[in-house]
């Protein structure tokens, strides 16, 4: 099952207000910093705003979109998330993915075997894990070379190979 992918993809979180004249602090979620940037298009409420200044503290923006003018209106916006459509995404090199284009792809081993579901990505420093949701709970696949050999976005399934005892051993704590 090919997967479908989301119209608005969240590049930030608003944390909070910054100042009296409607900046906002917002927690970055994209590996792609210069989308924020004086210009840069983004949306709030699915609707467009344009950024007009930012700033940098402590690895969070500090912005000011053309849409709000007061504290008033930024006090409001706290937990919104700011989104790209789309369309402004950035083309990966081969062999990587955007998180939103795993989630629901089916796993299986390689001998076709249906392992479930990834339903979320962890990230780590290391690497990613896939959690994957299956007829016996769920499993945490690591996506590594040795253990992840196929991705087929188009078809909607991921192949892996399972080093020993990783569907057994490794199912996610229930709790």
């Amino acid at each position: 099952m090919k997967p479908s992918y989301p119209e608005f993809i969240t590049i930030g979180k608003i944390l909070s207000s910054w100042g009296i004249h409607g900046k906002l602090r917002v927690m970055v979620t994209t590996d792609f910093p210069l989308r924020y940037s004086p210009s840069s298009e983004v949306y709030l409420h699915r609707q467009l705003a344009t950024i007009e200044s930012v700033e940098w503290r402590k690895g969070q923006a500090i912005i000011k979109l053309d849409v709000i003018s007061d504290i008033k209106e930024a006090d409001k916006l706290k937990g919104e998330l700011i989104e790209i459509h789309s369309n402004q995404l950035q083309s990966l090199p081969e062999g990587q993915y955007y998180h939103f284009q795993l989630i629901g792809l089916e796993v299986r081993t390689t001998r076709q075997e249906k392992v479930g579901e990834i339903i979320e990505i962890l990230a780590t420093s290391g690497s990613d894990i896939y959690v994957v949701k299956g007829s016996h709970g769920e499993i945490l696949i690591p996506a590594v070379d040795e253990v992840v050999k196929s991705i087929d976005i188009d078809k909607g399934y991921l192949v892996i190979e399972p080093i020993k005892g990783l569907l057994d051993l490794n199912k996610k704590a229930a709790g």
